[in-house]
């Protein structure tokens, strides 16, 4: 059973997201939180996945997270927003966020994305991608040499990284291109080391900017 907490200064989506994973088989809510007293209760509750606002009044996400982040048994953190572009999630995935999620997603793409964030994945909800790059235009400054840097993966790193920015984990990306955990985990690495970057986010973010996940692996 996937435990998740749900940390939002809104009621609705607190009961909106708890009614629809619990009907899940797999995901139980396990609490939730207005924000002030977030900290406590997943500490408590030691969840796998933390649903974040990044937006609250008492208790912004970004001060929550850095928190989160230092705790002996970290869960995996996807920063809840609008579809409104918000200039702070550049500073959520670079500070240990594992991806962002409208508020709007979908009932059946939440829980999917929920199990991804358990599964160690990174989960990148595609509209709130493209509006967070229209936000902010100097990410696309340095496009030509970050699509030099992902020219240099080789084929199957390129494919491996297709899967990685779709949110699938080491285990499930060897499972549909017929390789070991093991193997996928040294070709995340090598793919980290080629782009000049430290997470999995900013690799899907680069793949993203590239025009790379227009590629579907070859298998």
């Amino acid at each position: 059973m996937i435990r998740v907490v749900i940390v939002d200064d809104e009621a609705l989506v607190r009961s909106g997201f708890t009614l629809i994973l619990n009907a899940t088989g797999d995901i139980e809510v396990v609490g939730t939180a207005s924000g002030i007293d977030a900290l406590d209760l997943i500490q408590e509750q030691k969840p796998d996945v933390v649903l974040l606002d990044i937006r609250m009044p008492k208790l912004d996400g970004l001060t929550l997270l850095s928190v989160v982040d230092r705790l002996p048994e970290r869960p995996a953190v996807a920063m809840l927003t609008t579809f409104d572009a918000d200039e702070y999630i550049m500073t959520a995935l670079n500070s240990g966020a594992s991806g962002f999620l409208l508020k709007d997603t979908e009932p059946e793409q939440l829980a999917q994305y929920v199990r991804a964030l358990a599964a160690g994945a990174v989960v990148l909800s595609p509209r709130a991608s493209r509006t967070l790059l229209d936000s902010h235009p100097g990410l696309a400054a340095d496009l030509d040499a970050e699509a030099g840097r992902v020219s240099t993966l080789t084929e199957r790193e390129r494919q491996v990284l297709v899967l990685v920015a779709e949110g699938l984990s080491n285990a499930e990306i060897g499972g549909r291109l017929y390789l070991g955990s093991g193997t996928v985990k040294d070709h995340v690495s090598a793919i980290l080391a080629k782009l000049g970057v430290a997470s999995r986010v900013q690799a899907a973010l680069a793949a993203q900017r590239a025009g790379t996940l227009g590629d579907r692996p070859r298998t």
